[in-house]
């Protein structure tokens, strides 16, 4: 059993009831998926698919929105230690405008589900529901009832923050290490005062918008 009790203390109790049923029906492992970044304008959308071992206790552990970045670097890398199994799956912004933001995040976790080679047994997941041939549970706010989607929220969300930064190595003028590429109004006056680039979603208002009337200008 790992217990890490630091940073925040929670109550736990509610995070591991639906591990806890399916431990229960002798199901061992179980998988939680969750994915961030269908909002931003800019990016890929990344969803993680994580095994916990079982026992596995870590307090403060939540939505990964509900931390602090410090806390999520934290959590990230005990949750990379201690896990079973862990696996990633990225869609980029060409492929997002061509299949639309649902689409895309539904394979982004088809994707971390299959790039996780440890044995899964039975797969939850915040809120989508996936046609995949595994049993699922699909929860309302997985990311805050249950202790392996939040695993799975802190992975993704840190994967995706990491890739934003690069970005903004490569264009500092976006701020892209502040807003993450989510529709600030800060972002939205860089991208108006600096264009639109390649890694944008240009399906997604207001780039979108800044497309059209670029096109209607040079008609």
């Amino acid at each position: 059993m790992v217990i890490l009790e630091e940073l925040l203390l929670i109550d736990t109790n509610d995070l591991y009831q639906y591990e806890n049923e399916l431990y229960n029906k002798g199901i061992e492992y179980v998988a939680g998926v969750d994915e961030v970044g269908r909002g931003p304008l800019v990016g890929p959308v990344v969803a993680a698919c994580v095994v916990l071992p079982k026992g596995f206790i870590l307090n403060g552990l939540t939505d990964s929105k509900k931390l602090s970045a410090k806390k999520r670097d934290v959590f990230y890398d005990i949750i990379t230690e201690c896990a079973l199994g862990i696996g990633i799956g990225i869609i980029e912004n060409k492929i997002i405008d061509e299949l639309n933001i649902y689409q895309a995040t539904k394979m982004a976790m088809i994707n971390a589900i299959n790039n996780n080679q440890c044995k899964k047994e039975h797969i939850l997941i915040d809120a989508m529901k996936l046609d995949i041939d595994m049993p699922t549970t699909s929860i309302i706010k997985g990311d805050s009832k249950s202790i392996s989607i939040a695993a799975a929220s802190v992975i993704a969300k840190v994967t995706r923050d990491r890739m934003m930064n690069e970005l903004d190595i490569k264009y500092p003028k976006y701020g892209f290490n502040k807003h993450k590429g989510y529709p600030t109004k800060k972002h939205i006056e860089a991208l108006n005062k600096y264009g639109i680039l390649e890694e944008y979603r240009k399906t997604f208002s207001p780039v979108s918008t800044i497309l059209n009337k670029k096109k209607e200008y040079n008609n």
